[in-house]
């Protein structure tokens, strides 16, 4: 994103005018003035690396839109509310606290959870894109590509690394940590970055002294399904969330993030807990609740200790997507997991 120079343009062509005139005056024209230029940002440029592209700012993004959720929870946590000028439509979980009555302020340009298409999307005129997915960059689907919108001015940054499906499952906690950092220098808000990270942080080191010593609990995390069952295998977020909250992911031997498994593979996995993948008010054939799919779960399942206790947590599916709420997630899971380490 590069500074423009209409400003100068204008200016040049006022002090032509004014010659002009004085001329007809019968004056001798005054020499041309040149705007000064534009004094540079404390902090800026800045470049930073984002899917193996260096994406250079020479002031802070004024005009951002965003995509599914968690990218604009990101940005709200930063404070950064007033530079949004259009988001997805959100329905799939409940708001964070506080964060409905920003959202409802900020204009909708797509009615589903991925970017417009691609005329709309260059129609914004906007200066940067936050997403956590390719998806929405899919000329197939029609969209507006990463390279068309870096070259009408519009930067794309990808949170959490998720720049390929390889890179999805290589996601740590920390790529978090990593985009906070990185949106703090874009924005030119590091300090306020910093201080988010601070207390992320605090809250991940909490967790973690409450749950040391204890025995992990045995975790199945599922989206439900009677066979094949869309389950959480041994990489990526749900997974790390599991282990940080002091639980052991019964899949962890199974490759991949979000997958398929094997009714067999279920019933024989004996958890001790359960997560579910919660879309809140997205209901129907196809989106069966969360105690729906718990039920499906426990009957597979129907010889474990989650099953017998019928013990399980539903999980906003935000929360399983790269953003700042994966990290709060965990002290949740955490209380689920091991309630007698938050007691007073």
């Amino acid at each position: 994103m590069r500074a423009r120079g209409g400003h100068r343009i204008k200016a040049k062509l006022t002090a032509l005018a004014a010659a002009l005139t004085l001329t007809a005056c019968g004056q001798a024209p005054a020499p041309e003035e040149t705007a000064p230029a534009a004094a540079p940002q404390a902090g800026f440029p800045v470049t930073i690396e984002n899917c193996g592209r260096q994406l250079t700012f020479d002031r802070p993004p004024a005009k951002v839109v965003t995509g599914y959720h968690p990218s604009l929870e990101t940005l709200l946590a930063l404070g950064l509310g007033d530079r949004i000028a259009g988001r997805t439509n959100f329905s799939e979980s409940a708001f964070l606290p506080g964060q409905q009555e920003q959202y409802d302020k900020i204009p909708e340009i797509s009615d589903t959870i991925m970017l417009p298409q691609k005329e709309i999307m260059l129609s914004q005129g906007a200066d940067f894109v936050l997403d956590n997915a390719m998806a929405s960059f899919d000329a197939a689907g029609g969209y507006a590509t990463v390279e068309e919108l870096n070259a009408a001015g519009t930067p794309v940054y990808i949170l959490g690394g998720w720049c390929s499906p390889e890179e999805v499952l290589e996601f740590t906690i920390d790529d978090t940590f990593d985009d906070l950092r990185n949106l703090g220098k874009i924005f030119g808000v590091s300090d306020r970055a910093e201080a988010l990270v601070g207390e992320l942080q605090g809250r991940l080191d909490d967790v973690k002294k409450r749950v040391e010593g204890r025995t992990p609990v045995k975790v199945l995390a599922t989206d439900g399904g009677k066979g094949p069952v869309n389950a959480y295998g041994g990489s990526g977020i749900t997974h790390q969330m599991i282990t940080l909250a002091g639980g052991v992911n019964v899949l962890a031997d199974v490759k991949g993030d979000y997958t398929e498994v094997s009714v067999e593979k279920i019933s024989a996995s004996q958890p001790e807990a359960l997560l579910v993948s919660d879309y809140a008010t997205l209901r129907g054939e196809d989106m069966p609740t969360s105690p729906a799919k718990a039920a499906e779960a426990f009957a597979i399942a129907r010889n474990s200790p989650a099953a017998k206790d019928h013990r399980y947590l539903a999980v906003p599916v935000a929360a399983q997507h790269p953003g700042y709420r994966n990290i709060l997630a965990v002290t949740d899971l955490a209380r689920f997991l091991h309630p007698d380490a938050f007691t007073p």
